[in-house]
């Protein structure tokens, strides 16, 4: 299955880019999209305990099991100021 990943704030200078897409066996979870994002993208694991996941507009846990073509947000923790 892909889903369709979308980095926002800062994370998309983590990544490199805005958006990317990845491909996952079915009954893949957000924590095994993770692990694929932090070896594709290694500067994400530095904020791998604070970043933040929606699929759609809800977030979620990392055991949330994707389905295909959804689409995951990462984010930062929301900053004020």
């Amino acid at each position: 299955m892909t889903v369709q990943i979308q980095f926002w704030s800062y994370f998309k200078d983590l990544a490199g880019c805005a958006q990317a897409s990845e491909e996952l066996p079915a009954g893949a979870t957000i924590g095994d999209l993770l692990q694929r994002l932090h070896a594709r993208f290694p500067k994400l694991i530095a904020m791998q305990n604070s970043t933040l996941i929606a699929v759609g507009v809800e977030y979620q846990s990392r055991d949330y099991v994707l389905k295909e073509g959804e689409e995951v947000s990462l984010f930062p923790p929301v900053q004020g100021g």
